[in-house]
């Protein structure tokens, strides 16, 4: 075996970089979604043993939904990837071009077995460029190709030491051999045809035999005229043991997917599910479409399913003429490298070996898989097309005057490729220019289509993307994930009516359930969102609630195992009022996936509902466990360690606010929560600061800007509370505890009685029943002197609020007062500086030197008053998606509606409010001595 010249070397890194440098600038798209960004399995609190259990794509391969692809070491890559540099592409893409360029360096040592040293460097240097790679390349799913050729082609190159001197036996190679090609299997399937390559190199490379001389010895020995030779026995010795490893991997491999196929529908693969002869005709001339694909690699396309490749039905059919030449010529081919023994036809009969034994797992004539092509499993069958083409210009070039011809065509046909792979890269770096490029080879493919609406949706244009499912449903009409994209973007657009129409279609084409034939085995697992998604869609009519959980029952009936149908039951029960029938279906669901965050997230907020907050914070945390980065559990828990008012959770409660926003810098409400914690911990300072970013990041926050002022107030700096105020009033003009805090201010701080006044008079005009306002109104009319008006004020205050003692006693001082000054002659105007209790202290339950929450969701109950809060604008619920996609890629899922939560005062709370209400007694005895002995 001759040696890499590191010159050869730098060459093919350069010109794979060169080619796909720009991938670096792709994003993930594609199967990269669900292989990378919706999978569980990268995240690192995910435990390691999880990637030996679940499928490629994150699922356990214990579920029928499973693709039952099973490569473990291919997603540990991702995982690392993950851990560099989490969801950023760069560092995947990176990694899939170094990959790369290791497999055209081990490929170079392969063909140095058979070719010359330049004609070798010819077939890696157009392996390195070739256009069929960019999906394998430029698709970071296709990383499964990449390591699975390199250890391929290691297990090859090591199984070629096993020939000792004197032609022995070298049984260290061999091992090495079995040991790499379980490497090679475990990063995809395909690793394990290696296998194949090794017997046929054994036989008619290493051994040298060939087909005539093997039939030849059998008839001898079976005539008994001759016995085997000792070099035969030896090769037959290392071929069993080659089987033997073989067949022991295939039962691990049957035993991985439990001796269960996945299933697949007539969109993925239309020819699996046809009768004969139409299924076999098909099968066969995908045969030279994949061998036109290698040849001429100009119409490339992302996705070969559903129809684009039309049935071959009939034998009459001119395509079959295609399949005739295939087999003619590749028949030639082993005829000539099986009948003879030279350099030339063992070269053509390894060639053979590379484009056909890999092949055979992906072309659908053992078993059904889940494409019609797919041109990444044409990475290593390149490799033997590579070497024919090397092969071949070789013999060119050696003829009479035709070197440099050859050199010429072979210099134009790289440089030709290099560009074409270059250019093809661009293709993948989003989803909508790699499905509008295959679009414009392929208008055939509803899936297509339905792509193209998806990446339009993803950017929020609605109308084109509805124009394109609208297409999808036309090429294919009995597509139900067309007609299920075309419902979720009329709702979108906010077109209740088209949408219901559109997921009714699509529930009518699903398939009737036959007695006594397993249903799930016969429709797509994300066909049935249809239920989930019709539901969704008329729950919103709480008439119709029923209705919607009707569908959601037929849903789990016709697929017991249906998480999802669970979860949004879940949901819609909570909305009927039924926490403990929500509770039972989220634990249903738990019992199918006990590892999702969501479920136990979704668990907690049942539990808050049914007034179990200990249990509720429990099940937060185990939502934290297989999620640290859970931002709804983040903040939720916090804000219910925050309520709980214990002292022991205020800094476990301020870390989990402090991690949310991280993951949301840009959301106010963690901001203002983390300013609500400081200002129960006393830290002025650091409230200030958390409020001020929350209004930078949210310009009018009323709970912000609310507590910002009342936090000036309560520090002694009630006119720099002022212009945060106005700042408020501005938003929110008619906001009653602002207006109170602000006329409390200008009356007491500022002696400005006419602003008072306004302030509370503006709260009365809304709002004519508001006792706190009158009454603060009836205070301006006294601290105006005007006592005969405060008299009148009280009375009628009192009328509003007849069992407040307070008023009572306020009302018999200014009566007793006005008599004081009649007897004495005076007029009915109160002495300097003498008035009743200020603002802030005037009821025990309107006190607006109290922190204030947010009426909507957090209605205090006890006297001492409410403090305005946005933390339930973020409790939300995490619920099933509003809508599924119609092609199987997982969809992230969406929150729900905002859950409404009475805040149960703690029992320090309590004790404060206790004792602010003993000063506020103590203060109106004072102020009641003052104006009797006035």
């Amino acid at each position: 075996m001759a040696v890499l010249l590191w010159k050869e070397v730098c060459l093919l890194t350069g010109l794979v970089v060169g080619c796909y440098w720009n991938s670096l600038l792709c994003g993930f798209v594609f199967d990269d979604v669900s292989a990378i960004l919706d999978n569980k399995d990268l995240r690192p609190s995910t435990p390691i043993q999880n990637l030996f259990l679940n499928d490629f794509w994150g699922t356990p391969m214990s579920e029928e939904r499973s693709h039952k692809s099973y490569r473990p070491l291919t997603v540990l890559t991702f995982r690392l990837n993950y851990l560099l540099s989490e969801l950023n592409p760069v560092s995947y893409h990176l990694l899939n071009v170094l990959l790369h360029a290791a497999v055209c360096i081990l490929f170079l040592r392969f063909c140095r077995l058979l070719l010359d040293r330049s004609t070798s460097l010819v077939a890696a240097l157009l392996f390195a460029v070739h256009p069929i790679h960019t999906e394998a390349v430029t698709g970071v799913v296709g990383r499964a190709e990449l390591l699975s050729s390199i250890f391929l082609l290691a297990a090859f190159l090591a199984y070629t030491k096993s020939k000792g001197t004197n032609h022995t036996i070298v049984w260290t190679p061999i091992v090495l051999t079995v040991l790499l090609v379980a490497v090679a299997t475990l990063c995809k399937e395909q690793g394990i045809t290696v296998i194949g390559i090794c017997c046929v190199y054994e036989v008619f490379v290493a051994q040298g035999f060939t087909l005539p001389m093997l039939i030849d010895t059998v008839v001898q020995v079976v005539r008994g005229k001759d016995s085997f030779p000792y070099a035969v026995l030896q090769t037959l010795l290392k071929l069993v043991v080659l089987v033997i490893s073989t067949l022991l991997l295939v039962i691990v491999r049957v035993q991985v997917i439990q001796s269960q196929l996945p299933v697949f529908t007539r969109f993925d693969n239309p020819a699996a599910v046809s009768s004969s002869p139409a299924r076999q005709l098909t099968f066969n001339y995908l045969l030279p479409v994949n061998g036109w694909l290698l040849l001429n690699p100009s119409e490339l396309c992302c996705d070969w399913t559903m129809g684009t490749i039309p049935l071959v039905e009939s034998v009459l059919d001119t395509r079959n003429l295609a399949t005739v030449a295939f087999y003619t010529l590749l028949g030639l081919l082993a005829h000539h490298s099986l009948r003879h023994g030279h350099s030339s036809a063992k070269t053509v009969v390894m060639a053979l070996s590379l484009i056909v034994l890999p092949f055979i797992p992906a072309s659908n004539l053992f078993f059904p898989v889940g494409f019609v092509i797919a041109e990444r499993v044409l990475y290593v069958p390149s490799m033997g097309f590579c070497v024919l083409v090397a092969h071949g210009f070789k013999g060119l070039s050696c003829k009479w005057g035709m070197k440099k011809i050859s050199w010429l065509l072979m210099g134009v046909l790289l440089t030709t490729h290099a560009l074409k792979t270059f250019n093809r890269t661009w293709d993948w770096e989003s989803e909508y220019m790699l499905f509008t490029s295959a679009l414009k080879v392929n208008k055939n493919n509803a899936k297509l289509w339905n792509n193209v609406g998806h990446a339009l949706e993803n950017q929020h244009n609605y109308e084109r993307a509805l124009r394109y499912f609208l297409q999808a449903t036309r090429v294919q009409p009995d597509d139900i994930g067309a007609h299920m994209n075309v419902g979720r973007t009329y709702k979108n657009l906010n077109r209740s009516k088209e949408a219901e129409d559109a997921y009714v279609v699509a529930k009518s084409l699903m398939p009737q359930i036959i007695p006594g034939k397993k249903y799930a085995t016969r429709v797509a697992p994300n066909h049935l969102n249809v239920y989930i998604n019709l539901a969704n869609l008329i729950r919103a009519n709480d008439s119709r609630l029923e209705e919607a959980d009707q569908l959601y029952r037929q849903a789990i009936s016709m697929r017991p195992d249906f998480k999802q149908a669970y979860i949004s039951r879940g949901e819609l029960l909570l909305k009927m009022n039924k926490p403990s029938e929500a509770k039972d279906a989220y634990l249903r669901a738990l019992e199918l996936d006990h590892t999702n965050a969501d479920l136990w997230y979704n668990l907690a907020i049942v539990n808050i509902e049914m007034k179990e907050p200990s249990e509720a914070l429990r099940n937060f945390n185990r939502a934290l466990d297989l999620n640290p980065r859970h931002k709804l559990a983040l903040f939720n828990s916090a804000l219910l360690m925050q309520e709980s008012g214990e002292a022991k959770l205020r800094p476990e409660a301020n870390r989990r606010f402090l991690t949310y926003v991280k993951e949301e810098p840009d959301d106010a409400n963690g901001y203002f929560n983390l300013g609500m914690l400081a200002m129960d911990a006393n830290e002025n300072e650091a409230a200030e600061r958390w409020m001020r970013k929350a209004i930078r990041l949210q310009p009018g926050f009323r709970s912000a800007l609310f507590n910002l002022a009342l936090l000036f107030s309560q520090s002694q700096r009630e006119l720099e509370a002022l212009p945060v105020l106005d700042e408020l009033l501005q938003h929110h003009p008619e906001h009653v505890k602002g207006l109170i805090l602000k006329g409390d201010i200008l009356m007491n701080h500022r002696k400005d009685t006419q602003g008072a006044r306004a302030c509370f008079q503006r709260i009365l005009r809304t709002d004519p029943g508001n006792v706190q306002a009158k009454h603060n109104l009836c205070v301006v009319y006294f601290e105006e002197r005007d006592l005969p008006r405060a008299e009148r004020c009280l009375e009628e205050t009192l009328a509003m609020a007849p069992k407040e003692e307070y008023i009572r006693r306020h009302l018999a001082i200014v009566r007793g007062k006005m008599a004081a000054m009649n007897a004495a002659g005076q007029l009915l105007a109160p002495a300097e500086g003498v008035g009743l209790p200020e603002n802030q202290q005037q009821q025990e339950h309107h006190s607006t030197n109290e922190k204030e929450e947010d009426g909507e969701a957090w209605q205090a109950t006890v006297s001492a008053g409410i403090r305005e809060g946005a933390g339930n604008e973020k409790n939300l619920r995490k619920s099933s998606p509003a809508e599924s996609s119609g092609q199987g890629q997982a969809k992230r899922l969406d929150t729900g509606q905002p859950e409404k939560r009475t805040k149960s005062k703690s029992t320090r709370e309590i004790k404060d409010i206790e004792k602010k209400r003993e000063a506020a007694l103590k203060r109106l005895e004072e102020i009641e001595r003052i104006l009797s002995s006035d």
